[in-house]
Formats: structure tokens, C-alpha cells, sequence
């Protein structure tokens, strides 16, 4: 396996998997198509499943417009995924608009950080929502989003959670989403 298809992932929704969908959210832009569960499989190299609603794929990659010290701090608190008590999810698919791409990357850490304060905010949530982010323009532009976000956190910090999206929607880099999706999830158990 390449290094790059070790961080390949691909969001699969259908009839089975370890996520239920709990609740969705089209916030803006088209809808995807029904479905009553979420996979999270990595590099599968191209493979989805015949019966699948929808498929995503996104890949992880450095850390894009932070400093060293927001770096560090990012770090130092947070903490990883598949923990136990985080039985709850959410999949947050994004696209931004021509306007955001067109800006250079100091202007867009500028909106980023300076305006929307988007490091900081996820900074006072840390360690109990725990993220992922997946680069998806960077798979040739194929896919219908720019990034997807994977959370995880325990039920107990599902308001924090929510106080979290709310904080970030309200931001000024929000206005450059034009298509979002929210799904919400609870692990199966069985």
C-alpha cells in the first residue's frame, strides 16, 4: 500500500454499516441521495460497495494555514478517534465557493484564523470532540466536496458539539460554503 492510499478514506452510506444515521442536515447546496447508515473504510482503490446510496472519498494530509504554535497546541490537546465512550459521530462534507479558491493562501489563513477565529474555536472543544479532516480536491477533482470532517465525541458533549458547528457556521469564512451537509451518528453496538 502507497503512503497516499494509507491515508485514502471512503465515506460509504447505504443499508449497513457501523454509523446509523441519527439525523441529517442539508444546510446548503444539493442534497445526497437517502440512506440509513455510514462505512468509514480506507483505500478500498476504488472499490464501492453495489448497494451503496453514496460513496465520498477524502485523504489526510498536513495541516494547512496553522502556525507552529496553533500547531502545538492543536497537539498537545487533542485526541485521537475510536474511543470508546465517542459513540456518537458526525460527517460534515463541505464545498467552497469559486471566490474562496481564487483567494491566495495568506488571504484565505487570514479569513481562516484572524477573522473566524476557526483554530481557536475548535481549540476550546479539545480533547472531547475529536476530528479528522480529508483533503478531496487534492484526488484530481472528481468529487463532489472540497473537505470532509469526521468527529467523534461522547453523547454527554453532543450540545458542545453542536455549540461548535453553530460558532463555526457563524464565522466569515462560512460564507464561502456553498453546498454542506451535516449527518449525525451513533455507533452500532452490536
Amino acid at each position: 500500500m502507497t503512503a497516499a492510499a494509507a491515508r485514502l478514506y471512503h465515506f460509504v452510506a447505504g443499508a449497513a454499516g457501523p454509523w446509523q444515521i441519527d439525523d441529517v442536515q442539508f444546510v446548503c447546496g444539493d442534497p445526497l441521495p437517502a440512506a440509513t447508515h455510514i462505512a468509514v473504510l480506507p483505500d478500498k482503490t476504488g472499490f464501492t460497495p453495489p448497494d451503496a446510496s453514496w460513496s465520498l472519498r477524502g485523504i489526510t494530509s498536513n495541516e494547512r494555514y496553522v502556525t507552529r504554535d496553533e500547531k502545538s497546541a492543536l497537539l498537545a490537546r487533542q485526541e485521537g478517534l475510536g474511543r470508546a465512550q465517542a459513540t456518537r459521530a458526525a460527517l460534515i462534507p463541505i464545498r467552497k465557493n469559486a471566490a474562496w479558491w481564487a483567494l491566495a493562501q495568506d488571504e484565505r489563513r487570514q479569513i481562516l484564523e484572524e477573522q473566524s477565529r476557526h483554530i481557536a474555536i475548535g481549540l476550546k472543544y479539545l480533547p472531547a470532540i475529536a476530528r479528522r479532516l480529508h483533503h478531496c480536491r487534492d484526488l484530481g477533482g472528481s468529487e463532489p466536496f472540497d473537505f470532509i470532517t469526521w468527529f467523534e465525541y461522547a453523547p454527554a458533549h453532543g450540545s458542545a458539539f453542536d455549540e461548535l458547528v453553530a460558532a463555526l457556521r457563524a464565522s466569515p469564512e462560512w460564507q464561502y460554503v456553498e453546498r454542506e451537509a451535516d449527518f449525525r451518528l451513533i455507533r452500532n453496538m452490536e
